[in-house]
């Protein structure tokens, strides 16, 4: 049997690979920079894991899985490039743990981890049993991924390194084409060009299921109905075939047939995910009725609007965040939860290359909360750029302030709050772990 050994096992990503390749009976180890909970529930499962990365953990006739992240110049990669050994991106691995099934893939720059988690545990919910592998927990069934006995297959595809186009899928989903990752591809029009070649891969006969609400997907839908792909769109505007779905305040409206829509997540961008959920569940069969009914069992993802705590009369939540868009749509969502009380904002930049592309939208996605400490950029892959702080956010805010120390800013908004406010800690770095600092804090 080959091993496959995962570099960055304990990422989200991977760590959701792993689970399925053991699923699947293959033989699977990994190791990752620190210790954490995630190499825990591994270990639980019988996957072998090292913390810290040895050229030693690399032996003959191994399959090594990298991500984007993984350096060149890692002392594992270097082993396995040295023994000719063969070396996967994790969406191949991932293709590989999928093949054979009907294959539902959700992209786009904002919403494809809670899309994708809205349109497993519906399926699953209306009696499919799919399989998924998703880049979050997924609140009330624990990973992110789950091996069913169906046929259908659910990944969220990451567009950020063009990995999304490694998968052939039967239904293809885009959320919005808004360039971002632009360190990796340079170019907005090249970010696109990448959506264009996403289309491609769809298998003949497949459908794309696309927001017509926003501008880029639209654009997409107008390249797929050229191409003779089969379209679905979704949206609050009106519909321009039969079967698109229209989102019409608490209802969807399908070719005419309308039914509520009563979901457990808050913001109006949910309404849309749930639309795209729907619309695959009823190319996959599932009748509207029972649809709708299943996406009401979807209570959320982990770091997506989610509730860490409750002190002294302050709600925290923490969210995943990290595009000014991603940013907007939060604090929508937080304002109509906090009725009449305060919203204040911990924001932690992710990658200095968006922090410097997209500092005016920052700031102005951020000044829709009452409060807000924005502490240092977090850096992720990149290394730090001269001159590129998260001042370059705060210095055009009408109310932030940065402080650069994170420790120290959830100490600021921990001693800011007041009972019926609600504090929000946003980013997609390590600023998850100051909620937990806030609530004990208040």
């Amino acid at each position: 049997m080959v091993t496959h050994h995962l570099i960055g096992i304990g990422g989200a990503g991977m760590s959701v690979v792993a689970e399925l390749l053991a699923a699947r009976g293959n033989a699977v180890q990994g190791s990752d920079a620190r210790h954490s909970a995630v190499l825990d529930r591994l270990a639980e499962q019988g996957i072998a894991t090292f913390v810290g990365h040895d050229a030693g953990h690399v032996g003959p006739g191994m399959v090594v899985v990298v991500s984007t992240a993984i350096r060149a110049d890692n002392p594992e990669l270097v082993r396995a490039r040295g023994l000719g050994l063969e070396v996967v991106h994790r969406s191949e691995a991932l293709a590989r743990a999928a093949a054979g099934m009907d294959f539902v893939a959700v992209a786009g720059a904002h919403g494809k981890t809670t899309t994708s988690a809205m349109i497993a545990v519906a399926l699953r919910e209306a009696g499919l049993d799919p399989s998924w592998a998703i880049g979050g927990t997924v609140v009330g069934v624990g990973s992110g991924a789950h091996l069913g006995s169906g046929r259908v297959f659910v990944a969220e595809a990451d567009e950020s390194d063009r990995s999304f186009l490694n998968y052939s899928p039967r239904i293809a989903v885009v959320t919005n084409v808004e360039p971002d990752h632009l360190d990796h591809y340079g170019s907005e029009e090249a970010f696109i060009a990448a959506f264009h070649d996403f289309l491609a891969r769809i298998v003949p006969g497949g459908l794309l299921v696309a927001c017509r609400d926003d501008a880029g997907a639209s654009g997409l839908l107008d390249v797929a109905r050229a191409r003779g792909i089969r379209c679905v769109s979704y949206g609050r505007s009106a519909p321009s075939g039969p079967d698109d779905i229209a989102v019409d305040g608490d209802d969807v409206v399908v070719g005419g047939r309308r039914e509520p829509l009563v979901l457990r997540v808050a913001g109006d961008h949910n309404r849309l995910n749930a639309a795209a959920a729907l619309a695959v569940g009823l190319e996959l069969g599932v009748d509207l009725p029972t649809m709708t009914r299943s996406l009401a069992a979807f209570t959320g993802t982990g770091r997506r609007f989610e509730e860490r705590g409750r002190r002294s009369g302050v709600v925290v939540v923490d969210d995943y965040a990290h595009h000014p868009t991603e940013v907007a749509a939060t604090l929508a969502a937080a304002r109509a939860a906090a009725g009449d009380g305060r919203v204040l904002v911990l924001f932690q930049p992710h990658l200095f290359s968006r922090t410097r592309q997209f500092a005016d939208r920052f700031a102005a996605a951020l000044d829709l909360a009452d409060e807000v400490v924005v502490t240092a950029v977090y850096a992720a892959r990149e290394d730090p750029e001269p001159g590129v702080t998260s001042e370059l956010i705060t210095r055009r805010m009408s109310r932030g302030r940065y402080v650069a120390d994170r420790h120290e800013a959830a100490a600021v908004v921990a001693g800011a709050a007041r009972p019926g406010d609600l504090v929000l800690t946003m980013g997609a770095g390590d600023v998850t772990d100051l909620a937990d600092e806030i609530v004990g804090a208040l």
